[in-house]
């Protein structure tokens, strides 16, 4: 980590507090040269360097961050997804993404007004950038909507004080309850202000619907069993005679749809 003394500042004067984020050693590095070369010209402090996304959200939750300069491309978490739970913030740092796509693929970055920097990032492009810092606003869900961002690969709860990740590869199920959701995990249960519809389009590969209010994990799904009917349905969507799917790591029931039985008997005949 990589820390700057504080000094009285006046408002034009500000230090301006970066973190880089960046799976790749050598990219580090040579932004921490560029940035150092920066100093000249700007009052800035490289307050750490991070490797993925991940790390970089917990950074920014235990100290002062105004700017992230994030890779788009890492492991565990990309930057476009940092930047999903950086909207959860009341306060997040600015955001400019750093990417080695091709000029027809940042198009997408231009057309949404998203900073972006090229590498190999050159300091005249960085000086330029650092210099619309104070006027950048925080990236918006309407920008990122407009990129390619892909499924997320972690879901984030707020809490009363921060903000905690969820792993999408530890969700059981979802279930949808009155404005939120609760996310079912073998451990817990969080909520989440999403919608059922949102995730179920988001996830649809891995989660397959099962009754109007429960998405559930295709690995986490044991049989289907037969139990009491219930007949107690909205709007159709009843509950199919008793039908319920029977899950691997919990020891619940949940129920299944007349709807919707039909699609999870052929995922269990097919393997998933």
């Amino acid at each position: 980590m990589i820390t700057a003394t504080m000094t009285p500042e006046t408002k034009a004067d500000r230090l301006l507090k970066i973190l880089v984020i960046d799976d790749e050693a050598p990219a580090r590095r040579r932004l921490h040269d560029l940035l150092d070369d920066c100093q000249r010209a700007l009052p800035l402090a490289i307050v750490g360097e991070v490797e993925n996304g991940r790390e970089a959200l917990h950074w920014i939750q235990n100290s002062d961050v105004d700017l992230l300069l994030a890779d788009i491309r890492m492991p565990d978490m990309s930057g476009i997804e940092l930047a999903q739970h950086l909207l959860k913030m009341k306060q997040p740092p600015r955001v400019i993404f750093v990417t080695a796509f091709n000029e027809h693929a940042v198009r997408a970055f231009e057309l949404n007004a998203i900073d972006y920097l090229m590498k190999p990032v050159r300091i005249d492009r960085l000086l330029t950038a650092l210099r619309k810092v104070p006027a950048l606003e925080p990236v918006s869900e309407v920008q990122l909507a407009g990129l390619p961002t892909g499924a997320r690969r972690f879901l984030p709860v707020v809490g009363r004080t921060r903000i905690e990740l969820v792993p999408i590869d530890e969700v059981i199920y979802f279930k949808a309850e009155l404005k939120y959701v609760t996310i079912k995990t073998r451990e817990r249960e969080f909520i989440l202000e999403e919608s059922l519809i949102k995730l179920e389009q988001e996830f649809a590969p891995d989660f397959i619907r099962t009754h109007r209010s429960h998405l559930v994990a295709k690995r986490a799904i044991k049989c289907l069993t037969r139990g009491s009917t219930e007949g107690n349905g909205v709007d159709g969507d009843y509950e199919d005679e008793g039908w319920k799917v029977e899950l691997k790591d919990v020891p619940e029931l949940l129920p299944v749809s007349r709807r919707q039985r039909g699609a999870l008997q052929a995922m269990l005949k097919s393997g998933g």
